[in-house]
């Protein structure tokens, strides 16, 4: 699957692009901006999303997993009821495979590790979620060091659940929010950054049709 198809829908605001990374009859794989819903909210006035526009364009494109509004990055919608339902369920048996980019605040003690912690929402402070070991549910997250930059760390985060925000607070529990995170990041952690800097940098899945691994890929914008 080299022949990638390049195609550009208008995005405003903020006036960014959204790309098509790939397209073919059973899905269309794009390459999500920072500040854009994935689904409609409950208010009327978040209506405008990823899923609707690309409806526009294609009436029978479906949502098969989702990205919070604030996170950018690589994600796959099915073209027909048969692929979304194949691609579908390589998510919910965690067959696929996803990787993420993320700035953290502060330089991260060691160089990997994993992170084995349940999380629930809070039930205080809603939408914000948080580590409860009592009613949450399993969460695992892998990290590894890419880079050291002064005031924060580079991250690559491979997420083997996926929980609602578990990347982000999973990264509090480490000490280490990731900059510009409207949740969860206070201060000079917050301020650091105009945008969550959390990034789906890669997903792969078995092709519906076919059973070949793809593997598809966009570089983080920061």
């Amino acid at each position: 699957m080299d022949d990638l198809t390049q195609e550009i829908l208008a995005y405003d605001p903020p006036n960014e692009a959204i790309p098509v990374l790939y397209r073919d009859d059973d899905f269309m794989v794009l390459n999500k901006p920072s500040g854009l819903l994935h689904v409609p909210g409950r208010d009327p006035r978040l209506s405008d999303c990823l899923d609707s526009r690309m409806r526009l364009i294609y009436p029978t494109a479906s949502v098969i997993h989702r990205l919070d509004r604030d996170t950018s990055g690589v994600v796959v919608m099915g073209l027909n009821k048969i692929a979304h339902a194949a691609i579908a369920i390589q998510f919910e048996n965690r067959t696929t495979e996803k990787s993420y980019i993320a700035r953290v605040y502060g330089d991260v003690i060691g160089d990997e590790g994993f992170i084995d912690l349940p999380l629930a929402i809070d039930p205080d402070r809603k939408p914000r979620h948080r580590v409860d070991h009592i009613n949450g549910r399993p969460a695992q997250t892998k990290w590894r060091v890419i880079a050291r930059e002064g005031h924060a760390t580079r991250l690559h985060l491979s997420p083997l659940t996926g929980r609602t925000h578990q990347l982000r607070v999973h990264m509090v529990s480490l000490g280490h929010p990731i900059l510009g995170d409207p949740l969860y990041a206070e201060g000079q952690a917050l301020a650091a950054s105009p945008r969550l800097q959390l990034h789906a940098a890669s997903l792969s899945f078995r092709h519906p049709k076919t059973g070949e691994l793809c593997t598809f890929t966009a570089d983080a914008p920061f």
